[in-house]
């Protein structure tokens, strides 16, 4: 008797993936991302207006004399207007046009006229010779079939969800290029499984395309915390990245502000010279020598010892501490190399920040989890106060997990944590850091020790 072959069902995810990704033909993952992702936000957009231009349309209860082309009525409920020759159905209707990436373009431009937050954010790129009109109505008619027909709470969240997983798989699709603008998913919720960002100011200098603000979010809402006792604060150098930041943060409703775009960076131009935050969650691009630290010898930043002009590690990691609360917390991703290295003073600065009682934990990664490097990496965890009540007074003792040998291959070049990899690490971390201590944990955890004088920094 013939066995049944089991087809498992995929996700919407993937297979809007998949359908999107054979229209790509001869585009470059690179310049497709922007087509696509632009496409995905103006269906929210278009979604989050079409609903409230309904209940304004229909006039009842508080909304009774409303005027739905009103633009102040969607700046009090917080959502984008949306002008008629931009609304996602003008766009379906003319998406068989030769003429649809002119029409597209237009919408985006229309849009941005009529929404402050968005000037300089959408992209224009829909006319371009390289992509063909056919393929893209194709796509504005796959996009149509997402969350069709439902609220604006259900819509936002399956938008949301779609365009982070595509982020995530045009990053894997670049490779190395990915990497300047993702920070893999699983080391994202580790850092914040860790951190347990629930109320605050959250701040990452270099924030890529802002995937850290959105785990920071979810993290909260999945524990039942208010959204609202989150307040995001994030700098980006590559204005294209910023973009795509501004994107994935609207289309999750976040309020994106305090996101800032320069194109000097953090270093020679820090758009929040005066923010003490209480938790700072970034992935600093590893080891970059044309930081222009030959401009900052004398920082006010360098608080611990003036890091070497070729190498900005030790310049991330004070510009992280210079910006913590009193009672602030850090969470960050470092190429391995930083922990032992003494090139130019950075094994003083170490020691300098050990005796300071500054570093709490130390996470030795497995490898391959980065898409932009194969240079090992650690995560760290930094605190101004570990004598503060909240959690045991633990000034003389740093945390050191063991987890090279954790995650799976998700293909030859890529390795994930898992979602028990990840609550393995955090538990071990938060039952160090809580009021009774553990030693070595149970079999199956992952490593651990904890001394002050380790031969790692010292």
């Amino acid at each position: 008797m013939a066995q049944k072959k089991v087809v498992q069902e995929e996700s919407l995810e993937k297979q809007l993936w998949k359908s999107a990704d054979k229209l790509r033909k001869n585009i470059d993952a690179a310049e497709y991302k922007h087509v696509v992702l632009g496409l995905i936000f103006l269906k929210y957009i278009s979604d989050a207006f079409e609903e409230l231009y309904a209940t304004l349309k229909a006039g009842e209860g508080e909304y009774a004399g409303a005027d739905p082309e009103d633009k102040d009525e969607y700046k009090a409920e917080n959502v984008f207007f949306v002008p008629a020759d931009a609304r996602w159905t003008h766009l379906q209707a003319h998406a068989k046009q030769p003429t649809i990436g002119k029409t597209v373009d237009e919408a985006m431009d229309a849009i941005e006229k009529e929404n402050a937050s968005l000037k300089g954010v959408l992209p224009k790129v829909y006319a371009r010779q390289n992509l063909d009109p056919t393929s893209l109505g194709e796509l504005i008619d796959l996009i149509s079939n997402i969350a069709l027909g439902d609220a604006k709470s259900r819509s936002a969240d399956v938008l949301g969800h779609v365009f982070e997983y595509f982020l995530g798989e045009f990053a894997l699709a670049e490779g190395k290029k990915g990497g300047q603008f993702y920070t893999p998913r699983s080391v994202v919720e580790l850092l914040i499984e860790m951190l347990e960002p629930y109320k605050g100011r959250v701040l990452d200098p270099c924030c890529g395309s802002g995937g850290m603000f959105v785990q920071s979010e979810k993290f909260v809402t999945e524990h039942q915390g208010k959204i609202n006792d989150i307040s995001i604060y994030g700098q980006e150098s590559n204005q294209t990245t910023w973009r795509l930041a501004k994107m994935n943060l609207a289309i999750r409703g976040i309020d994106s502000s305090q996101v800032k775009w320069n194109n000097e960076g953090s270093f020679l131009n820090d758009a929040h010279k005066d923010l003490k935050a209480d938790y700072i969650i970034a992935n600093p691009p590893f080891n970059v020598s044309d930081w222009s630290g030959d401009l900052l010898r004398k920082d006010g930043r360098w608080q611990y010892g003036t890091p070497p002009t070729g190498n900005a590690n030790y310049a991330w990691i004070q510009h992280f501490i210079y910006h913590l609360a009193p009672s602030g917390q850090a969470g960050f991703v470092l190429a391995k190399g930083a922990l032992t290295s003494k090139t130019s003073g950075e094994g003083e600065i170490r020691k300098a920040l050990v005796e300071a009682g500054l570093i709490d934990c130390i996470v030795n990664l497995p490898a391959k989890l980065f898409l932009n490097t194969q240079i090992p990496a650690s995560l760290w965890f930094m605190n101004r106060n570990r004598a503060n009540g909240k959690f045991r007074h633990r000034a003389n003792e740093i945390l050191f997990i063991d987890a090279r040998n954790m995650g799976y291959l998700i293909n030859r070049r890529t390795r994930e944590l898992s979602k028990e990899d990840i609550q393995t690490i955090a538990d071990t971390y938060h039952k160090w850091r809580n009021p009774a201590a553990v030693g070595a944990g149970p079999p199956g955890q992952p490593h651990i020790n904890f001394n002050l004088k380790t031969s790692l920094f010292l």
